[in-house]
């Protein structure tokens, strides 16, 4: 008994990963096509509107026909999916397109990928876990490695917008944020029913600070509206998913850390599609990256915290 649920246990995490690699590749699309809907004039304003919209009600529609028992909550629960939404999911949005729109694609990834440390500074001096040396030298290889394949050593940072840098280093925040959160809410709840609320309350929240549905009144031409429908369905409501479902079974820090590999997804992306040429320390730092992902999966303590594990002991 104990040697099956051992074998499971070790499926679950392969699993996990294997969810937060696909997240971080179809984000790693999205920040791409974000950065092409800003050069066409659309602001981060009107793309944040138009994702978070999108997303509730695509995934409204799909648990509504595959699972309605998931969108069931108790009445008690919702200030905590409000602010969940508000100070995760929905900032999270924001402050990293708002970064995109200000400064190059690969610094706003850099600074979002700041989340991993503010993830591992809080486990241990708020929640008092102890990380393994494997995690943490995991996270440093990790942070090395994005560091060079965003190319930030040949970034003039003091020359870039001042509010673009701060608004990369609080989307770090948020994602950390969500990233934390998200794990208290699966101990009660599917990750897609955590899901669901916090883009449902990220999007009442963002169609009050702007106006109501304004975004889906321009004009736009059939390629921009397939650059929208992506984000808001592929760069969004997916991934975001697929990531609660990693963190569901690896735990945040672990998954935020396996995340990074959105940086190596961008500049593939910017390679092959922008002609931008990868230099020899962007890609040391691919392999850095890669490196770290592995190291996660050959030194693994248990996860005895995870909240599914949580989830299923406390109904044996």
């Amino acid at each position: 008994m104990i040697e099956m649920r051992s074998i499971i246990e070790s499926v679950d995490v392969r699993r996990g990963y294997l969810y937060v690699i696909l997240a971080a590749v179809l984000w790693g699309i999205s920040g791409s096509a974000a950065k092409f809907l800003f050069n066409s004039g659309i602001s981060p304003f009107q793309l944040v509107q138009l994702r978070l919209t999108i997303a509730v009600l695509g995934l409204l529609v799909w648990l509504s026909l595959r699972n309605p028992a998931l969108l069931r909550i108790a009445p008690r629960d919702i200030w905590y999916f409000a602010l969940f939404g508000t100070a995760g999911i929905g900032a999270c949005q924001f402050t990293y397109l708002y970064a995109i729109s200000k400064i190059h694609v690969a610094a706003a990834i850099l600074l979002q990928y700041l989340a991993p440390s503010f993830i591992a500074l809080h486990a241990v001096v708020i929640t008092r876990d102890r990380l393994s040396h494997s995690t943490v030298l995991a996270l440093s290889v990790a942070t090395v490695g994005c560091y060079f394949v965003v190319g930030a050593y040949d970034l003039e940072f003091l020359s870039m917008n001042l509010a673009g840098v701060a608004s990369g280093i609080l989307s770090a925040v948020a994602f950390a944020w969500y990233s934390i959160h998200g794990e208290y809410g699966m101990r009660r709840y599917s990750p897609w029913t955590v899901l669901f609320y916090a883009i449902l309350f990220a999007a009442l929240v963002w169609n009050l600070l702007h106006p109501p549905l304004e975004a889906f009144f321009h004009p736009y031409t059939s390629v921009e509206w397939g650059w929208i429908l992506y984000i808001g369905v592929m760069g969004t409501l997916l991934p975001f998913g697929l990531y609660l479902e990693g963190v569901n079974l690896i735990r945040s820090t672990r998954a935020s850390i396996t995340a990074i590999l959105e940086a190596i997804t961008a500049g593939a992306i910017s390679f092959f599609f922008l002609n931008e040429r990868m230099h020899t320390l962007q890609v040391f730092g691919g392999c850095l990256v890669i490196a770290s992902i592995i190291l996660l999966q050959f030194k693994q303590e248990r996860d005895e915290k995870a909240p599914a594990l949580i989830r299923a002991r406390s109904q044996e």
